[in-house]
């Protein structure tokens, strides 16, 4: 393939997963707000950082919120990654294989 071409769908790949990941932070954000209206029966701190806000609500909602919103853009871009991969035929050029495979890690020095 051609570096323009390569270029060209690397770009195509940087606002497709931009995309995913955009409308996956929506939807988890709308079942997250859903969620916490059921389960406390208030609205979610619009601003945890507010004084207002008592301290374990705030925490609790930025560590259940930052850890939801965070897998489902995750997510989104692991799929949009994946069909890139089906219709190329390989991995965008900003994904690298991690080094993840135990068998090729070097040994652990002493």
């Amino acid at each position: 393939m051609a570096s323009s071409s390569k270029d060209s769908t690397s770009k195509v790949y940087s606002a497709f997963s931009l995309v995913a990941a955009i409308g996956a932070a929506s939807v988890a954000k709308k079942a997250l707000n859903s969620s916490w209206r059921a389960a406390t029966g208030k609205n979610p701190p619009a601003n945890p950082a507010d004084p207002d806000v008592g301290l374990s609500e705030a925490v609790m909602w930025a560590a259940v919120s930052g850890t939801l919103i965070g897998v489902a853009r995750m997510l989104a871009t692991r799929r949009a990654a994946h069909y890139y991969a089906k219709s190329t035929g390989h991995l965008p050029p900003q994904l690298k294989k991690d080094g993840q495979d135990a068998k090729k890690a070097p040994a652990p020095e002493s």
